[in-house]
């Protein structure tokens, strides 16, 4: 077992400008946003004044889970694109503070491109956008998609369309349901990411929180883990500390196939950001 911290790096569509007081500035594209981040719980390397006259959008929350977004400059788009390697990601602003892409999740997607074989089976599970479903797939390998949420699975596919791939595998179900019936028809994956949220709903509504999921899904992805195969797992849960995660992952995995820490992005006025805890496995 291994702990430490993963830094995500930016690339040339995205960059992490400055965080502080609750908030984050980044560019995607040309296009700035100015979010919430509770990690930010330090000062800025630059006035709030200075981010706002370069932001074209900043989110303001309204409640606990949802807001709403200002313009900041006249014709700010609403819908736009932006690429990583060969991929295209259609970016789109929510309700929910985000835009259809977890940047620091883009050491996963390298991790994926390296790891994943050509002719192999991957999984992602709580698929969200397709990010890692794109990797995958562009390595040749067989890409099943699962997530409960029907726009989800539309903008995912719009993803794929503009990343010039085709035959990424789309199942609209509960992860952990999906799971359950993937071990008893007894398949097996190279390669498999969780990026569960701390709460959601399944695909007939049902809620659920993931304090009282992961050792299942856990369980259960141990089952379906090839030979030399790996898992990611991410989570954003603030009562899921990385001591729980080391628990569970010791409980199914062996100690030194488990590499765990949090992961973190430096913006470019030299503060450092917390995006969650993260477990990987190589068997």
């Amino acid at each position: 077992m291994i702990q430490h911290r993963f830094y995500t790096q930016g690339w040339d569509d995205y960059e992490l400008i400055d965080a502080g007081d609750g908030k984050k500035l980044e560019r995607w594209g040309k296009i700035l946003t100015i979010r919430p981040d509770v990690q930010a719980y330090f000062k800025p390397g630059q006035a709030y004044s200075a981010w706002r006259a370069l932001a074209h959008w900043e989110f303001t929350e309204t409640d606990k889970h949802s807001g709403e977004w200002q313009a900041l400059r006249d014709a700010a788009p609403t819908t736009w694109e932006i690429g990583y390697r060969k991929l295209r990601f259609q970016l789109e602003l929510t309700r929910f503070k985000h835009l259809g892409l977890f940047p620091e999740q883009r050491s996963n997607w390298d991790f994926i491109a390296e790891r994943v074989p050509a002719d192999g089976r991957f999984l992602n599970l709580f698929a969200y956008t397709g990010a890692a479903s794109c990797m995958a797939r562009q390595t040749g390998a067989e890409t099943l998609h699962v997530d409960s949420i029907k726009p989800l699975l539309t903008w995912a596919h719009t993803n794929m369309e503009r990343s010039k791939l085709a035959d990424i595998k789309w199942i609209r179900e509960d992860a952990l349901k999906f799971v359950e019936r993937e071990l008893k028809r007894g398949r097996h994956y190279d390669g498999i990411i969780m990026d569960p949220p701390a709460w959601g709903l399944g695909a007939k509504g049902e809620k659920w929180k993931l304090d009282n999921k992961l050792e299942a899904l856990l369980e259960g992805v141990q089952g379906l883990l090839a030979n030399n195969g790996f898992l990611i797992l991410n989570t954003y849960s603030p009562t899921i500390s990385l001591a729980d995660m080391t628990r569970l992952a010791h409980q199914y995995f062996q100690p030194q196939q488990c590499t765990l820490g949090e992961l973190w992005m430096q913006t470019t006025t030299d503060k450092a950001l917390y995006y969650g805890n993260l477990l990987r496995v190589v068997k």
